[in-house]
């Protein structure tokens, strides 16, 4: 069991960090500033190749502290000028707002070029720079900070200048993950390994959720329920309190809020996913503090699980993973049986198996909020012993099949769709 919580320590690190802005936007800018580092100076021209799915899921979104800037462009050009690699998915939290007409010049004099690399990894983005005689590539694949190449002139570069190249195959095994064990760790863990990054997660995550309940960002679907709540439209209940929560925090982080959120499995928006609707949870249902932080153990690691048999991006929407680990970390926080936990779980995935990722934008939100309150369906359906059966769609004999039929609707039959989403998304200009 030792050497389960080491790994199980191992993986909290890996995936559950602070983040400012949507990630995949973050990871070029991130990649743009190490290619600054690494050229000396800001690039006179930047060539960037890009994966489908990083093209998807920065079309759209703003990014922050730009003055309301979107899109590839404007991610790159704001790493390669304002960032600062070292800080890593918080690489553009530190600007001097001062120095944005450079990124608009830069925008303006198109010495940006953007292509679609044809590669079959999801997460890939290379971005190669000119500066005088000098030329420099960064290289990520698979992960956000996952930098697996850096040249010079021409010649490969190890240890440069912010931080050791990274390798391809750097994540802890997954694997050995099952709802079983994870309900186990949840139950037992010592707190204080687990509490001071749930601790983090509370804190970051809780504050961008009260933003996006206080003022107006996109749709603002999570403020808009809150304010139906409050005229009577909406029932002022458990299920829509956690929905409207958890989509506040969305609706202010695609829309361009400053404040860093803790991410999980790489995305912000699951990150708070599978946060925000269990710590509104324990507040209205009076839980203890130390049952919230198992609570969230055991979200993250369900969330973190599902998510590893789908991959980091596809067609396949991460709100629904996340919504998967909130019925079952609520069912956890109830005292349901392992049974009811996992038909929780279970119920959730199937009545959302269809969601599909079209980009990192405004409705995300949306999409999180229909998440959480099926999450709460499932949840209930569960406390009263009702769940599907075998057979039923994508429900497999036990908790375990069908997480992996999850993923192979994700990662197998979602491949066209994928392909079709980011066609329509091109020609949408």
């Amino acid at each position: 069991m030792e050497k389960t919580i080491e790994k199980i320590m191992s993986i909290l690190a890996e995936e559950i960090v602070p983040a400012e802005g949507c990630t995949e936007p973050i990871a070029i800018a991130y990649a743009a500033s190490k290619l600054t580092s690494v050229l000396g100076n800001v690039p006179e021209k930047i060539d960037a190749y890009l994966s489908g799915n990083i093209i998807k899921n920065v079309k759209s979104v703003k990014i922050p502290n730009s003055n309301g800037m979107v899109g590839i462009e404007a991610s790159v050009a704001m790493g390669a000028i304002l960032g600062e690699c070292e800080r890593e998915l918080m690489v553009i939290s530190h600007v001097d707002t001062s120095r944005l007409p450079e990124v608009q010049k830069f925008l303006d004099d198109n010495r940006i070029n953007v292509f679609l690399n044809d590669s079959d990894v999801k997460l890939y983005i290379r971005l190669e720079g000119t500066c005088g005689n000098d030329t420099a590539s960064v290289e990520i694949q698979n992960y956000h900070t996952n930098i697996t190449k850096i040249t010079k002139n021409g010649e490969e570069v190890k240890g440069c200048l912010c931080d050791d190249c990274t390798s391809a195959d750097v994540m802890t095994d997954r694997t050995f993950l099952t709802v079983e064990l994870i309900h186990d760790l949840a139950k037992n863990i010592d707190l204080s390994l687990i509490e001071p990054v749930f601790k983090q997660v509370i804190d970051y995550n809780t504050a961008i959720a009260k933003e996006g309940l206080s003022n107006y960002y996109g749709l603002s679907i999570g403020k808009l329920m809150k304010e139906g709540m409050e005229e009577g439209v909406y029932g002022n209940d458990v299920r829509n309190n956690m929905a409207s929560f958890a989509s506040a925090g969305s609706d202010a982080r695609m829309n361009g809020c400053s404040l860093p959120v803790m991410t999980t499995s790489g995305s912000g928006n699951q990150g708070m996913t599978c946060s925000l609707p269990v710590i509104k949870f324990c507040e209205m249902k009076n839980i203890p503090y130390e049952q919230l932080i198992r609570g969230l153990f055991f979200s993250h690691m369900t969330t973190i699980h599902i998510k590893s048999n789908i991959g980091r991006l596809s067609a396949y929407c991460g709100a629904v993973c996340a919504s998967g680990g909130v019925a079952g970390a609520i069912s956890f926080l109830s005292g349901f049986s392992p049974a009811q936990i996992d038909s929780a779980i279970e119920t959730t995935l199937a009545t959302l198996s269809g969601v599909v990722c079209d980009g990192a934008k405004s409705s995300c939100a949306t999409k999180i909020a229909s998440g959480v309150a099926a999450a709460f369906d499932g949840y209930y359906a569960a406390s009263k012993n009702r769940k599907f059966e075998f057979g039923e769609g994508i429900v497999g004999r036990n908790i375990e099949s069908t997480i992996k039929n999850v993923g192979t609707l994700g990662q197998v039959g979602m491949k066209i769709t994928d392909d079709v989403i980011l066609d329509i998304m091109i020609k949408n200009k």
